[in-house]
């Protein structure tokens, strides 16, 4: 079709209505969040600034979120969910009924059940059960609700990271950041409001999907930083260009987007205005709260960090200095936790003891950080893989000495921390050998529904139109798990 034609088609009563006191979307969005939240516009007919800081509709336990993903699924069987019936038939064939008709990654026949060789210790005052993997850890155990009931539909890596923080096994949905950070904006107007960052080299299994905006403007997906080197790229002005100059660029490119915003609408073009003013403002604010060598060595210490260097404990520092800076999402994926046994740093013993402390310390000190600084108890925190592992040895290691367990969906465990969850809980239970979900199941779609509801959501209400539906994160599934609530 003509390009002047579809100009023609674009032009809508809506676009008409757009061009009246900030828009139908400024209405829509005063409908959704509350009339008094509606972003200010920055000028006479400007369009709204689509990051701006948002209250809620409803109460929030959480104002801000920080999620730490495992990347491959660590193995939970040996470190948060204790099987001593498991432990006295290891070795033993499996029952027929607990694999019958199930599919499984890299494992096929009937496999050997694989009690767990970790040691165990009961902790806090709440007397919850971990593993010796995570020695950290037991120091907050009683800030921590795990959740050792949790079930998803995928097992295979892609399609369940996908569903865990977009709520579809397939690409083209928004994230659970871009979600928080369409309905909350930002609270300090020169960091992203969602930020990402990536340790052991290796990106996540839903590629930039995991943290992507999908069909929500494109303002709202993650700024992925980087931990190691200028925190984020091109951010720097260009040869021969000065601060003052680049100024003067991005005004005259401003006032033409905003023309195209009144004429056309489109929502990509105020994410086009907000993100070279963002860029402009990430200048300076950014590499200064990226900078971890400003912390003191006590802190540095306690997390484990190193100034110049890209690991998981620097990433944890670094969430804890975004979320005070007022950005409302952090999401950190961590690859390395897929433990087949295909190799010594995937068994669960030495392997997992040499992963596991490069995750446990920084956890832990993050944890005992946010509750120091008092922003404990109105930041979540999420620790989670896309599943969990089998109670039964990975089939293609199962005649080798390393010991590895397969992808599992059925039944795994999460932790949560501060943000309005219940600290010292243990929620839900598998049954006796680890195979099935024995006592209040947790969905990924419950998980996501209750993750809302702490930030102040009506997980059905947060949505956002396309291709003739109302879309939300949890599709048409999800309950809020009242028990995890504090």
């Amino acid at each position: 079709m003509h390009p002047r034609v579809d100009e023609k088609l674009l032009t809508t009563r809506r676009h008409l209505l757009g061009g009246m006191a900030g828009g139908i979307g400024a209405i829509a969005m005063g409908d959704l969040l509350g009339a008094a939240t509606v972003p200010a516009v920055s000028s006479p007919g400007a369009p709204p600034d689509p990051l701006a800081a948002r209250l809620p509709p409803r109460p929030a336990r959480a104002k801000r979120m920080v999620v730490i993903h495992l990347t491959g699924s660590p193995p939970h069987l040996d470190l948060y969910d204790h099987k001593p019936e498991l432990v006295r038939h290891s070795g033993e064939e499996c029952p027929a009924e607990t694999i019958a008709g199930k599919k499984f990654a890299f494992t096929s026949g009937t496999p050997k059940l694989l009690g767990t060789p970790r040691s165990w210790v009961r902790c806090g005052a709440s007397g919850m059960e971990l593993s010796d993997a995570i020695p950290n850890l037991h120091r907050v155990a009683d800030k921590l609700c795990v959740v050792r009931s949790m079930h998803t539909d995928q097992f295979n890596h892609a399609p369940a990271e996908l569903m865990v923080y977009t709520g579809s096994p397939r690409s083209g949905r928004p994230s659970l950041g871009s979600w928080v950070t369409y309905g909350l904006g930002t609270e300090n107007a020169n960091l992203p409001g969602f930020v990402v960052l990536i340790s052991s080299g290796v990106q996540p299994n839903g590629g930039t999907s995991s943290f992507g905006s999908g069909f929500l403007p494109s303002v709202y997906q993650g700024v992925q930083c980087r931990s190691k080197g200028d925190p984020v790229l091109y951010v720097s002005d260009p040869p021969g260009m000065d601060r003052s100059m680049r100024r003067a660029s991005l005004d005259a490119l401003r006032d033409l987007n905003e023309i195209q915003a009144r004429d056309l609408g489109n929502p990509e073009t105020l994410t086009r205005i907000a993100q070279y003013e963002l860029a402009y403002r990430m200048q300076t604010s950014v590499p200064e709260v990226m900078d971890i060598s400003r912390e003191p060595a006590h802190v540095l210490a306690a997390y484990g960090a190193q100034p110049g260097g890209a690991s998981l404990a620097n990433n944890c520092l670094l969430a804890r200095r975004l979320l005070e800076q007022g950005v409302r999402f952090v999401h950190l994926f961590d690859w390395g936790w897929d433990f087949h046994g295909t190799g010594p740093g995937e068994d669960i013993r030495d392997g997992l003891t040499k992963k596991a402390a490069t995750f446990d310390k920084p956890a832990a000190a993050l944890i005992e950080d946010l509750e120091q600084r008092g922003l404990l108890e109105d930041t979540l925190i999420l620790c989670t893989g896309e599943f969990g592992r089998t109670p039964f040895r990975e089939g293609r290691t199962a005649g080798g000495s390393i010991l590895g367990r397969d992808h599992f969906p059925d039944c795994y465990s999460i932790w949560m921390a501060g943000g309005g969850v219940k600290g010292g809980l243990t929620y839900g239970a598998s049954d006796d050998l680890g195979f099935r979900v024995a006592e209040n199941p947790v969905h990924v779609h419950d998980l996501q529904a209750t993750i809302l509801h702490l930030l102040g959501f009506d997980h059905t209400k947060l949505t956002w139109r396309f291709q003739g539906r109302d879309f939300r994160l949890t599709d048409v599934h999800g309950t809020v798990v009242g028990g995890l609530l504090a």
